[in-house]
């Protein structure tokens, strides 16, 4: 049995992660830190992305990862595939793993830029997590899947995709102006749209296929019914 790539990438995260939680001086070494990125330290783009604050930072990361990456989902026939590398396999053959895990490294980075030209002299800043690659992998999804329904964990409304999306970057876009809090929004808002940018780019040079267009046929096609859905 092949493991796929996003599974890979949960367990190498989650190892790593829980370790750094006893290990300061591997944190310190791996989290991203501004100042030590403009001594030439450029590994911390990415290995910012390996390390999480606590647990449930953690958790919350790679479920959603493993939703939107594998998107395994049990049928009477069998396991159906809905995630991004599924797709990504489908459209770009024997290179689609390559190209996810590609698309995933430099999300790390470009969620992160940024905030780094805000904060390279400030020496009080440090940011970690892998939210930035998470949210590429998510939006890219949206994409191909735009009126699946998303919401929030125990609230049984759901709402199309690609409206989440924006309510998601809309809120996102306000608490980053707020500046409060420790969650960096603007690697959310930033990986969010180095996913949609990468995969409509990959898709045109490596495919030829149109998946903008596609996204918007969905759309324009749909039931009002699929914009908000009501679980139980």
């Amino acid at each position: 049995m092949e493991i796929s790539i996003t599974l890979i990438i949960i367990i190498i995260t989650g190892i790593i992660s829980f370790t750094a939680f006893s290990n300061q001086k591997m944190l310190d070494q791996l989290i991203f830190y501004p100042p030590a990125v403009g001594r030439g330290q450029w590994y911390r783009f990415f290995s910012c992305g390996l390390i999480h604050a606590d647990m449930p930072h953690l958790l919350f990361n790679m479920f959603a990862l493993y939703i939107f990456g594998e998107g395994r989902i049990s049928t009477p026939t069998g396991p159906v595939y809905v995630g991004l590398e599924y797709q990504f396999a489908q459209i770009f053959g024997q290179y689609g793993k390559l190209i996810y895990l590609a698309m995933y490294v430099f999300a790390l980075a470009a969620s992160i830029i940024p905030t780094y030209l805000k904060n390279k002299d400030n020496y009080h800043y440090r940011s970690l997590g892998a939210s930035g690659a998470v949210s590429a992998v998510i939006f890219a999804n949206i994409l191909f899947n735009p009126l699946s329904g998303m919401g929030l964990f125990f609230i049984p409304v759901y709402i199309a995709g690609f409206l989440f999306g924006i309510i998601y970057l809309v809120v996102s876009s306000w608490l980053d102006r707020k500046g409060q809090g420790t969650i960096n929004h603007s690697a959310h808002i930033f990986g969010a749209l180095f996913g949609i940018g990468f995969t409509i780019i990959a898709c045109q040079a490596f495919a030829h296929y149109p998946v903008l267009q596609t996204f918007i046929d969905q759309i324009k096609n749909m039931d009002p019914k699929d914009l908000i859905q009501f679980g139980t």
